[in-house]
């Protein structure tokens, strides 16, 4: 593999007209067709397996016309002080209200609270429910403008009104702390080479990737049903990703440089070196963000898949484009050591200090002494540190985000807390029981003996009377629990109806199905919890056999993969103490605190491991290197620390960076994610590969490469150390002999 992306670095570098031609044409072609394609309305969220589905599906059956997926909102009044939503004035002014929101082509059907007797026991709080032929997303402006303008003439009318439900749900921003986030690579960017033109290469790069990609996304949204989430994941992780692989092959290009190679064969040897890190960096990322596939939930399928792209993208433009662009900056770049005017010039590692003493060993170098020092210590501190930080996550609860969730600022919030002060706070999380008794022989006897088994149950407040369909063999009973949507209480209970259920079935022959947005969430964490170990299993399982290919030893891929344990684990207990139990929560952003988005502890798993493994392959890439190049085990862990750490620093500094950027994103799942990637890129780039992996592999010695010899034979030799460069380039180094491991 070195020698064939040695050629192809070369070719890059020699025909970078060619190259750059070819990647700002894809970037304009898919530039044209994001821009051309038609708006992606919401992405529907099913669940294929569920019995919540199965329910919804069932409803499209035998309720046609009903929009049972279509938006919903619930208008929310309150009377002045003093004074009850029975008065005739107040009265008068919800009626006229439900009147304008019924004339909307959009609408199915508006509820009158005095009619559906949706007014609060002491008179105060009452609310119309409006229902929608299509989706939230899919609302048009004006619906939207309607829906607002009619609450604010019943607030004008004296009236506090505030609007519920998704009606008014609106694609997410990131705000501007994205771009705070590649501030920040630039910035570090800028002190890693000293160079505005050094500095400028992997944000262009990975600029470049992330357009493609997330032009791509946003030209096939609407004929693949992508959701505005998956575009922002892709540029989330692209980004990142994209910055650290054009990182790796800069600097590895300039420490080429520094050891005096012209300028056309350091870049065919960075493509060939450290291009072969970034191959199967990028191939574990990929893999794990494809592996979400097997949770079988489809949002989270074209997540994964379009986010894997994204990287593909980036691991593509940085083997071509970056050498091409080295061709166009020349001298520019200078050799490593050497420093452009921005920050002056830096004497080289080998280069005399005063007085003909040699040059102090960089902080890298110093650093990975004292590991190998004192790896013992060291192991131990890192592995109680993060077990520490990994405490709160035995305390972790799942769920989704409902209105409870949003800012106290947003009407749908406010339209939430007064629901609940009226109705009481299982109000906001009604239950929809859908009974099919289709094969019954008394339907309407099933119907009532339904109804009457669930008021038996706990933590239940209202059971409406059944309203079956047209043809009277299917009908829905509305259950109101006692408690909030997200609350265990409320779970259990649905468990309880549907153990009810299968009773009622085994007597009468009747499905009994509960479905309903807390019925759905509640599904999603049972299947994400179940998909959890066979998802890590899986992702694991292949990315470990990957890495016994490239670094050809069984031990090194176990310590990578164990490492990667420790470090998630950690990440998931600051995200439960920041988002579940408000440690830091107002500098975070965070006005709600509840339960973890249920895909939180697989997402992470997938994106996490994937880049974990691009600082492992990158810093242990070198230390191999070094290793089959004749040095003992301990220096060649200094060596592999002296020529990476700076770059994996930089590299972990940027991706934290980016990732941050995000936690100013309106969209609390959106935040969630960046801070809970950028926490976790700390845990594994400056504990577990800056201090746990020297640690281990200072530890193992020898052992640390071993490689059973019949296992040896059989794998194939990818030359990550780029020992086929030598007879390539005609390279010698004299007596150095390859160590055999």
């Amino acid at each position: 593999m070195a020698t064939f992306l040695y050629k192809l670095g070369r070719l890059s570098f020699r025909r970078r007209h060619f190259v750059a031609l070819i990647w700002v044409a894809l970037l304009t072609l898919a530039g044209v067709g994001a821009a051309s394609a038609p708006a992606a309305g919401n992405s529907s969220f099913s669940i294929p397996g569920t019995e919540a589905q199965k329910a919804f599906d069932l409803l499209e059956q035998r309720f046609p016309g009903t929009s049972a997926d279509g938006a919903t909102a619930r208008v929310v009044f309150k009377a002045p002080s003093g004074e009850k939503m029975t008065d005739s004035g107040n009265k008068a002014t919800v009626q006229d209200t439900v009147k304008e929101l019924s004339d909307g082509s959009e609408v199915v059907r508006v509820t009158d609270p005095y009619q559906a007797k949706a007014v609060s026991k002491d008179g105060t709080i009452a609310y119309a429910q409006v229902s929608y032929k299509v989706s939230g997303m899919e609302l048009d402006d004006a619906a939207k403008d309607a829906l607002k303008d009619s609450a604010q003439d019943a607030r004008t009318a004296g009236l506090t009104v505030e609007i519920g439900g998704d009606a008014l749900q609106a694609v997410p921003h990131t705000g501007s702390s994205e771009v705070i986030g590649i501030a920040v690579a630039a910035v570090v960017l800028v002190i890693t080479f000293g160079s505005l033109v050094a500095a400028g290469l992997p944000l262009l790069t990975a600029l470049i990737g992330v357009g493609i990609g997330v032009s791509t996304i946003t030209g096939l949204a609407s004929a693949l049903d992508l959701g505005s989430t998956t575009s922002t994941l892709a540029m989330m992780i692209g980004l990142a990703v994209g910055i650290d692989y054009a990182l790796f092959i800069v600097s590895r290009y300039r420490a080429e440089l520094a050891e005096g190679r012209e300028r056309e064969e350091a870049a065919g040897r960075a493509v060939g070196t450290a291009g072969s890190a970034v191959v199967f960096a990028g191939l574990t990322v990929v893999i794990a963000l494809v592996g979400l596939s097997v949770v079988n939930i489809p949002m989270l399928t074209k997540m994964g898949i379009a986010a894997a792209g994204t990287v593909a993208v980036a691991v593509l433009i940085a083997l071509t484009m970056i050498p091409a662009l080295l061709g166009y900056a020349g001298r520019k770049v200078k050799p490593m050591g050497e420093k452009g005017k921005l920050l002056g010039r830096a004497k080289k590692q080998d280069e005399p200090g005063e007085q003909g003493r040699p040059a102090k060993p960089n902080l890298g170098t110093r650093w990975a002494g004292f590991v190998v020092r004192r790896p013992l210590a060291v192991l131990l501190l890192g592995v109680i540190g993060l077990g520490a930080a990994a405490v709160p996550a035995t305390s972790l609860e799942l769920g989704l985000p409902d209105d409870g969730s949003q800012p106290t600022s947003t009407t749908q919030r406010r339209a939430y807390d007064l629901l609940s002060e009226g109705f009481g706070p299982g109000f906001n999380g009604p239950l929809m029981v859908v009974v099919d008794a289709k094969n019954s022989d008394d339907p309407k006897e099933v119907f009532t003996e339904t109804g009457d088994e669930i008021k038996k149950l706990k933590d239940v407040v209202t059971v409406t009377p059944a309203q079956p369909n047209k043809a009277g063999d299917t009908a829905t009973i509305t259950v109101i629990p006692g408690s909030q949507p997200s609350s265990v209480t409320t779970e259990n209970l649905v468990h309880g109806i549907r153990d009810a259920g299968a009773d009622i079935k085994a007597d009468t022959d009747a499905n009994v199905l509960v479905t309903g947005s807390t019925a759905m969430n509640i599904d999603v964490s049972e299947k994400l919890n179940d998909a959890l170990v066979p998802y890590l299993v899986l992702v694991v399982g292949l990315a470990f056999l990957l890495l016994i290919v490239v670094f050809r030893s069984i031990l090194v891929p176990l310590k990578a993969a164990l490492g990667f344990l420790l470090s998630v684990m950690a990440a998931l207990g600051a995200v439960v103490a920041v988002f579940q139990w408000g440690w830091l929560s107002g500098l975070m952003g965070v006005e709600q605190t509840g339960p973890v988005m249920s895909m939180m502890p697989i997402f992470m798993v997938g994106v996490v491991f994937g880049l974990a493994m691009d600082y492992e392959v990158f810093l242990v890439t070198r230390m191999r290197e070094a290793y089959v190049h004749g040095e003992k085990p301990a220096q060649a862990v200094v060596t592999g620390f002296r020529h990476g750490a700076r770059v994996v620093t930089a590299a972990a500094v940027i991706m934290m960076g980016v990732f941050a950027g995000f936690i100013g994103s309106s969209e609390s799942m959106v935040k969630m994610i960046g801070f809970g990637l950028a926490i976790a890129v700390f845990f594994d780039a400056f504990i577990v590969r800056m201090a746990i992996v020297p640690a281990v592999l200072a530890l193992l010695g020898r052992k640390a490469w071993w490689l059973p010899k019949w296992l040896d034979r059989a794998l194939p030799n990818v030359d990550v150390e780029g020992e086929g460069l030598r007879a390539t380039s005609g390279d010698d180094d004299g007596d150095r002999e390859l160590v055999r491991v």
